[in-house]
């Protein structure tokens, strides 16, 4: 089943500690938000199987269509309903970053900058030093415990948010908590630089492949992608065609292999699920591939994403475009 109260957190960071000498370090951090309420973020840094270290990756300038629909949300919790087209995280579907980028980091180790307490504290430091500063954290919600005092902060009533890391694809032991479009992460926005940071972690046991319905790994659910190991990608998208509506909208893909790849049976999806065939047949070495859009797959002019699936339904590839790489009519947006 997925997680019970599954949303967002907009607040302030006002403070952090980190957890050590425990079987379960967490980074910590102290909110706070605009009616004055307390909040604590408990940050996984270790992973309870193993392997241990955990796999993070951190876009220090995140452009997504998530952070338009983030937009006029109230400060303190936001629940969130299930489901694509909101500002719901999904590390499979929701094309939020390369997940061939991530890394494991350990949780800490002496010396600066080479754990990832290190590198949370890098990043939620300077929200907490920047008045402006918010922080959008991503997760399940715990509390409002209003007899209990935070454990870690000491305020009451206790409150606050953990699941802070991809919720779907887990092993046998953390089944239960798996769910599409509840994955869990820290956005900051620094409205000064109008710059949007985005920290995503991972556990290594958890897999890349997950069903629609219930976020359950598929078996057998294959590794994790690799740095250019996807032979065929989504290269660009005429996602604003010149002229009135309906528009002819296109994706462009590549082989990037140095072999031919049958394309038969292949789909582009947009961000709500909507797919129409590839043509078929081979695709050779080096070649480009521009598919129309049919069957009712559109591309907004909001920011949106575009997903390219295999034969066997599997994500093969997949990027994300903003409103703003969208808005030049007739030009085609190169990913």
């Amino acid at each position: 089943m997925p997680l019970k109260a599954y949303g967002v957190l907009i607040t302030r960071a006002v403070d952090t500690r980190r957890e050590e000498s425990v079987d379960t370090p967490h980074y910590q951090i102290h909110l706070t938000d605009d009616q004055g309420t307390h909040y604590r973020a408990a940050v996984n840094v270790m992973s309870q199987e193993r392997p241990s270290e955990l796999l993070y990756l951190v876009d220090d300038d995140f452009q997504h269509p998530v952070t338009t629909h983030l937009e006029g949300l109230a400060s303190g919790w936001n629940t969130l309903p299930p489901g694509p087209g909101g500002p719901n995280l999904d590390f499979v579907r929701g094309n939020l970053f390369d997940p061939a980028k991530m890394r494991p980091l350990p949780p800490d180790v002496a010396g600066p900058d080479n754990d990832l307490a290190d590198l949370l504290d890098h990043y939620v430091r300077r929200a907490v030093d920047d008045p402006a500063a918010r922080m959008y954290v991503f997760g399940e919600r715990f509390g409002p415990e209003p007899t209990v005092r935070d454990k870690v902060f000491g305020f009451l009533p206790g409150n606050g948010v953990h699941d802070i890391h991809m919720n779907q694809g887990n092993s046998a032991r953390f089944q239960d908590d798996d769910g599409v479009w509840q994955d869990g992460g820290l956005l900051i926005h620094f409205p000064a630089q109008s710059r949007w940071v985005g920290v995503f972690l991972a556990f290594q046991s958890q897999a890349w492949h997950t069903d629609d319905i219930t976020g359950h790994a598929i078996v057998p659910p294959g590794p994790r992608p690799e740095p250019g190991g996807q032979p065929v990608r989504i290269v660009a998208a005429l996602v604003n065609p010149r002229g009135p509506a309906p528009e002819s909208e296109n994706v462009t893909l590549i082989n990037a292999s140095p072999d031919p790849v049958d394309l038969t049976g292949w789909r582009v999806a947009d961000r709500l699920g909507h797919s129409c065939a590839v043509p078929p047949g081979p695709l050779a070495a080096g070649a480009a591939l521009v598919v129309p859009l049919t069957d009712g797959v559109q591309l907004g002019n909001n920011g949106g994403q575009i997903t390219l699936l295999g034969a066997d339904g599997l994500k093969a590839h997949g990027v994300s475009y903003t409103a703003q790489q969208a808005a030049r009519e007739g030009w085609t947006v190169v990913f």
